[in-house]
């Protein structure tokens, strides 16, 4: 049977995946983009935005196998992109241009309505107006029996987390302090939800650690 993860999602040592004050300018809050400097210069993330190159090592195998073995993405309206409230035209298409790197099915949360959109290499955006539980069994019928990922932004990472919907998460803790944003655990018992942490790899850009249930 398929799992829901959490994967390769960047937080500070003081617990925030975004900074504030989150803009078209700054799509990560201020100071968010320092979360992800272990992903940004591998060989994954260059070959996701048609570069060459890149750096392999530990953050190039974490960032490889989050991209494995996916049947369907769920993730947040930001997620998507930065528009408020109705959709004004479907001018929008996303952060990531024609091509976008999940090449499976989307299903973008949010409360207006959008019919589908179709892009290049495979990936298809549905955006889902019934909640959390409408998308996951959106996302289980797309994915034939492949895993989901739960992309972020954070309040989605929480949403799941806290509806118990969530079998492993795999947290890249950044060297880097925000001070303010959204913070992806306050208030969580990640024991209370049956999490262990299975795995925890050190890397000079990032403490990679990996929380599933029932280990």
């Amino acid at each position: 049977m398929s799992k829901v993860k959490v994967q390769a999602f960047s937080i500070s040592i003081d617990g925030y995946g975004a900074g504030p004050h989150q803009s078209l300018q700054a799509p990560l809050g201020i100071g968010g983009e320092t979360l992800h400097q272990w992903f940004v210069p591998t060989q994954t993330f260059r070959r996701m935005t048609g570069q060459e190159g890149g750096t392999g090592g530990v953050n190039d195998d974490f960032a490889r196998r989050s991209m494995e073995g996916m049947g369907a993405w769920i993730l947040g309206r930001n997620m998507f992109g930065p528009v408020r409230g109705p959709w004004p035209d479907d001018e929008w298409k996303g952060w990531w241009g024609a091509s976008p790197p999940y090449h499976v099915p989307v299903f973008v949360l949010t409360h207006h309505p959008r019919a589908p959109l179709p892009m290049e290499g495979g990936t298809t955006f549905h955006f889902v107006t019934g909640g959390i539980h409408e998308a996951l069994e959106r996302a289980r019928d797309a994915a034939r029996g492949k895993d989901i990922r739960i992309g972020g932004g954070v309040a989605t990472v929480r949403q799941y987390l806290q509806a118990g919907l969530v079998d492993e998460m795999h947290l890249a803790v950044s060297p880097t302090l925000l001070g303010r944003g959204e913070a992806l655990l306050a208030g969580i018992d990640l024991p209370a939800l049956g999490f262990r942490c299975t795995r925890h790899v050190g890397a000079d850009e990032a403490l990679h650690v990996v929380l599933a249930k029932g280990a």
